[in-house]
């Protein structure tokens, strides 16, 4: 797999979303079939690992240092701070200072490592200044608990004072040929400021795949059935649908599936992008890995960009109540 670099980091150009094994699709994942996974991952170049201390609150960090931990110098580690349980046992955003340094420990903790490589501030407080969280993170660099600081899905504005506090090394945030947002601004700035930008959800939960045609297969607890439910109402998801018809012509032709399809056009996008798909299956895992020796040609990405945008999707992607709560370019 071709390599990339995020800060001082050579990468993958596909990175392993490690959520999926512990929350959101789902069942929790048999604990031993995600290190099966995981192991896999590293044997087949991935070198880019991304969790954070929400994901199963502890659990899916807890995976990593119990199965991966012994391979710590062949990748890099990503995970992200900024959630908390409540008095009230609620998990809420939160981006005090003394939390994100408990946070932190913990998460030293869990996976099983002296340092995390890049830490994520996962969602901006609006009750505490993005400087007061940054410069936190930025206290940790000095403890030698972190090596570099990244932002997830924030606003430009919002990257900028974060970045005028200390240096950024990524931002995260979802991008894909269906969910735009960041080429409102934030591509931009990220390229003006030498940012790496890591997309999640790169294949649109699922749907850019093909794999995603039942809305009777989703789990009560599939966050397609809640958060990201817009573009998944039946009527809607039948809309959509039609529009990977072409999209699976078009990969037929490239000599791929929908998903590398997706995710080299994401590459295509900037050599400073490296994509995260999550997945708990080995096959699919191995499939992503292949889309990082696929170079698209201008044409076929225009033709993409085209086919699949805001303009032709039907539905918002998130529910009007969570999106007010992203600090991300809305206009």
């Amino acid at each position: 797999m071709q390599q990339r670099k995020i800060g001082p980091f050579d990468v993958s150009a596909i990175g392993l979303g490690c959520m999926n094994t512990s929350m959101g699709y789902g069942p929790r994942q048999d604990d031993d079939l995600s290190g099966d996974l995981f192991n896999a991952a590293l044997d087949n170049g991935y070198s880019f690992l991304d969790t954070a201390s929400m994901y199963g609150m502890g659990h899916n960090e807890q995976l990593i240092g119990k199965y991966i931990a012994h391979r710590r110098n062949e990748y890099v580690l990503a995970s992200k701070c900024g959630f908390s349980r409540g008095s009230d046992g609620k998990v809420g955003i939160n981006g005090r200072p003394e939390v994100l340094q408990k946070t932190c420990e913990q998460s030293l903790k869990n996976l099983n490592t002296d340092v995390i490589d890049l830490y994520y501030l996962h969602r901006i407080d609006p009750n505490v200044p993005v400087e007061e969280s940054i410069g936190e993170l930025a206290r940790l660099v000095e403890q030698g608990k972190i090596q570099t600081i990244g932002v997830s899905e924030t606003s430009s504005d919002s990257l900028r004072r974060a970045h005028a506090e200390h240096p950024i090394t990524a931002v995260q945030s979802e991008y894909s040929l269906w969910s735009r947002t960041p080429e409102r601004k934030m591509l931009a700035t990220c390229r003006e400021l030498g940012i790496a930008f890591v997309p999640f959800s790169p294949l649109g939960r699922q749907f850019l795949t093909g794999c995603c045609s039942d809305l009777a297969d989703f789990w009560e607890d599939d966050i397609r059935a809640s958060i990201a439910r817009p573009r998944f109402e039946p009527e809607n998801f039948s809309e959509n649908q039609k529009l990977l018809i072409p999209f699976g012509e078009i990969a037929e032709q490239q000599g791929c599936s929908m998903a590398q399809l997706a995710l080299a056009w994401l590459l295509a996008q900037g050599d400073n992008i490296v994509p995260i798909p999550g997945t708990r299956h080995m096959d699919w895992m191995l499939e992503n890995a292949g889309a990082g020796d696929i170079t698209l040609d201008r044409e076929t990405v225009s033709e993409l960009d085209q086919l699949i945008n805001e303009e032709t999707v039907a539905g918002n992607r998130y529910t009007n109540a969570l999106m007010q709560s992203v600090d991300s370019e809305q206009d």
